[in-house]
């Protein structure tokens, strides 16, 4: 069975943290967007893949051909949240978990567009509703742990990760989530090693070692960040991922020297 896992607090106020670390965590998530993205599992689909942008049009009408069909409305809500159409994939989603109140896959993806949206707290509790202690779903679970770092709320997002890693070791979306968790947390030798680790499997997301480059970097060893941004990439894709990590570091130097240095997770995010 399952550890038991920390009861859900009140509502929390949301803290502020570096620009980079808000960065970051929208690397990790996908450099695109800044919504959490399933590509790295931090609020990853259990065996199911993301809808495509494209496929947003054939979705809408297979959707309004039938607003009671469960799978329709879960692939209609993806593929708004890969268009970027936040708002409307929580109101699709919402409407579909009150249609089928029973449905687990529509309550997970009704979570994660909360958390796309910016309902970090509703996400929090609606993704507890997406499964159970006898039957926890570590995606799930590593997605509860990247909505409560967005509450401020660190330490508790750990122990989440924890239980995931419990649950698949060594996981490289979970663990990118953790190195995250520690970068906010101002804690960068953990962040890189946690990253580390994630990068050193053959399946990891390649936004795992850009992650790793730009924690590396703001650790002061800037050629090894330049050579871990261009590894394994194509000449034009290693470029701009240099030209990316210089960016954010420069915009990390920038902060520090500003009056107002800090930026509300909040407001950004998230992946």
């Amino acid at each position: 069975m399952s550890p038991r896992l920390p009861r859900p607090l009140g509502l929390a106020r949301f803290r502020a943290v570096p620009v980079l670390s808000v960065v970051l965590l929208l690397g990790l998530c996908g450099c695109q967007t800044d919504g959490l993205s399933d590509i790295t599992g931090s609020l990853g689909d259990k065996a199911e893949k993301t809808a495509p942008a494209h496929s947003l049009d054939f979705y809408h009408d297979r959707y309004h051909a039938n607003p009671n069909d469960a799978d329709a409305a879960l692939n209609y809500g993806k593929a708004l949240r890969a268009a970027g159409q936040r708002s409307q994939a929580v109101a699709v989603l919402e409407q579909a978990t009150i249609a089928h109140p029973g449905d687990k896959a529509l309550m997970a993806g009704f979570g994660r567009a909360l958390a796309d949206n910016g309902n970090f707290q509703q996400a929090f509790e609606v993704l507890g509703h997406a499964h159970s202690p006898e039957d926890p779903d570590w995606r799930i679970l590593s997605a509860q742990g990247a909505v409560l770092d967005q509450l401020g709320r660190g330490e508790e997002a750990r122990q989440y990760y924890a239980s995931a890693l419990r649950i698949v070791p060594d996981e490289p979306s979970v663990l990118s989530n953790l190195a995250l968790s520690y970068v906010l947390s101002k804690d960068l030798a953990k962040a890189e090693e946690t990253l580390r680790r994630a990068n050193s499997h053959a399946d990891a997301d390649p936004r795992v070692r850009l992650n790793l480059a730009l924690v590396v970097g703001l650790r002061g060893h800037m050629a090894e960040a330049e050579s871990l941004a261009k590894e394994g990439r194509p000449p034009e894709e290693a470029a701009a991922n240099v030209a990316y990590l210089r960016r954010m570091l420069a915009r990390q130097a920038n902060a520090k020297t500003a009056p107002d240095s800090t930026a509300s997770i909040g407001t950004t995010r998230a992946r």
